[in-house]
């Protein structure tokens, strides 16, 4: 069953600075065999293939980056540290390399699913907020990686409006290389944002 009408594929083709603060409000829908999942994304990460070495595109197409040459619309997912998932979408055009990472998510649905697979009794705000979080509760792992993003099972929707006045931006976190770029987008004041 599908739970939203999924955004077209050409929602996608925008500047991958664009698509970060657009995405703020589409929801993410996973539909697994074990059932519907969903939230609302408040918080993005722009990584751009030129001038910005934090991007994996930075130095040139691998295997493990492949997703992120294109086309738009689709999913790049990665693994972390040796124990997250990290979820983001193909940006800007194909073979540039470009993506924009999801930071956090506001639980729609799915919320007793979401709280299994996160294994222990844990606040709501603290679900799905930070990129492996949310990546943990939606059951987003690499077997999705390089599906688009306007098809079901991992899809995004139209969402909520966000008031542009409420959509901030700041320097990007936990890595070690042009974290001053202001490239980080969120929405001021929701509690799902991973840090405020």
């Amino acid at each position: 069953m599908v739970a939203f009408e999924p955004l077209s594929e050409k929602y996608f083709y925008k500047d991958t600075l664009a698509l970060a603060r657009s995405l703020l409000g589409r929801i993410l829908v996973h539909c697994s065999p074990e059932g519907i999942t969903s939230g609302i994304i408040v918080e993005t990460e722009a990584y751009l293939s030129k001038g910005d070495p934090a991007c994996h595109a930075a130095r040139g197409k691998t295997k493990r980056n492949a997703a992120m040459f294109g086309p738009p619309g689709r999913a790049y997912i990665y693994f972390i540290y040796g124990m997250h998932y990290c979820f983001n979408v193909v940006s800007n055009a194909v073979g540039i390399g470009e993506a924009v990472l999801i930071r956090a998510l506001e639980p729609v649905g799915g919320l007793s699913l979401m709280e299994k697979r996160r294994k222990k009794n844990r606040p709501l705000f603290n679900l799905t907020n930070g990129p492996g979080k949310l990546c943990a509760a939606m059951g987003i792992d690499r077997r999705l990686n390089g599906l688009p993003l306007f098809l079901s099972p991992l899809y995004l929707t139209e969402g909520i409006a966000v008031d542009v006045n409420l959509i901030k931006s700041s320097g990007r976190i936990g890595i070690n290389q042009a974290k001053d770029k202001p490239w980080r987008f969120f929405i001021e004041g929701n509690l799902f944002v991973s840090r405020r």
